[in-house]
């Protein structure tokens, strides 16, 4: 073998052995659910583990190493969006109430309309929907067969429209949206612009300020990493006075620590949409899993993603009783692929392969794989095995 590829494969190999360590994920599963809720690395569980022994021994005694923890977190968070500022950086439950704070915190008016796709996941939709009382309706754009779904979104727009609310990446499909294309057309024509980043937040790099968007939610649970309960919202500077609050506590005021102060104002950061206590075991778990991305480096973690997307592309292009419904252009594909069986039954291949232990998701008419950027490449050729297998394919045999 060549000496510069054997120096380059040994680096590779030595660069990445560690992860073996982070993810002792059980012998007799393959897991393909990153989209879903991931597992945890072994540090994050160790923190946790950490937390909880802390907490039975001493309480909070070391509340203010606590906030330390909080604000280091604030910050992988602001690197990880590349937002301006951790003043941006707000720590909430979950996506939905990030969803909800904007729908309910702007002032809308009577014949105002929201934009959305036909492929949100149901927390990007009901949510707005959920605001047809106040005379808002919700314009859904036909992205299912198109090369251009950005223009199936600006060809729903009019002069009424305030907000244009998209995943990042498509729960189901897979399709990755141009976001720095929406964020010019919405800064052109004066309209808001939401992400819902779930399904590409610690897959993929992330710059908020490239794609100028006015608001980003993730939860944790997915490809950061995380634990469930902690999600991250970012809120450009100039919107946060823009949405009018609806819960109101101790946390969200700018002296919450001045408890007998008989007079308050809300905090003039992204804190003020932090009414109470903030999770504290989930702070710990998150950055214990940032850490890790972090590390590695999101471009070394979008690389291998799509490196692991593309190699199921080519692996599943060769059975013939297969469907792939994710976009395959470049650009057009983050960690998600999704295909069905064009003979046979959805729900019987996602029983089977579930038995053969590849953990998957049945999502969108079709089986979802969705490997993070440590998944082996082994693992996925296990999975595809248990595909031919179920196809009537021999191992043996090409497809």
């Amino acid at each position: 073998m060549n000496i510069t590829i054997k120096s380059y494969l040994l680096f590779i190999i030595y660069s990445f052995m560690p992860l073996t360590q982070e993810f002792p994920l059980d012998n007799h599963i393959v897991y393909l659910n990153h989209a879903g809720v991931a597992p945890w690395p072994r540090r994050t569980a160790q923190a946790v583990q950490n937390f909880a022994t802390e907490n039975m021994n001493y309480g909070a005694r070391h509340y203010l190493r606590w906030e330390q923890q909080e604000h280091l977190l604030r910050e992988q968070l602001c690197t990880l969006l590349n937002a301006p500022n951790t003043y941006d950086i707000a720590l909430l439950k979950n996506t939905s109430e990030a969803l909800s704070i904007v729908a309910y915190g702007i002032r809308w008016q009577n014949g105002d309309n929201i934009v959305i796709t036909n492929q949100e996941f149901p927390s990007n939709r009901i949510v707005w929907e959920s605001l047809q009382n106040q005379g808002v309706t919700v314009r859904q754009a036909d992205i299912s067969d198109t090369t251009d779904p950005e223009a199936a979104l600006f060809a729903q727009t009019d002069a009424h429209t305030r907000l244009i609310a998209v995943s990042s990446v498509q729960y189901a499909t897979g399709l990755r949206m141009d976001l720095t294309k929406i964020g010019e057309f919405c800064q052109h024509e004066q309209i808001l612009f939401g992400v819902d980043a779930i399904q590409s937040l610690g897959a993929l790099a992330f710059d908020v300020q490239t794609c100028g968007a006015d608001f980003v939610m993730a939860d944790g649970h997915k490809w950061m990493l995380g634990p469930e309960g902690l999600a991250v919202f970012y809120c450009k500077a100039e919107r946060r006075e823009l949405l009018e609050l609806k819960q109101f506590g101790w946390h969200n005021v700018d002296q919450p620590y001045c408890y007998d102060a008989k007079t308050w104002r809300i905090a003039s950061d992204a804190r003020r949409f932090e009414c109470g206590s903030p999770n504290m075991l989930g702070i710990h778990g998150l950055s214990a899993s940032l850490s890790l991305l972090l590390e590695v480096g999101m471009t070394t973690v979008e690389t291998h993603v799509l490196d692991n997307t593309r190699y199921l592309f080519q692996r599943l292009s060769q059975l013939s009783g297969v469907q792939v419904l994710t976009p395959q252009m470049t650009g057009r594909y983050a960690g998600i692929v999704t295909f069905r069986p064009r003979h046979g039954d959805v729900e019987e291949l996602f029983c089977y392969l579930q038995q053969q232990g590849i953990i998957c998701a049945k999502r969108g008419g079709g089986i979802r794989f969705s490997p993070h950027f440590y998944t082996p490449r082994q693992s996925l050729e296990q999975a595809i095995n248990c595909l031919k297998e179920y196809l009537g394919i021999p191992r043996e045999e090409k497809a």
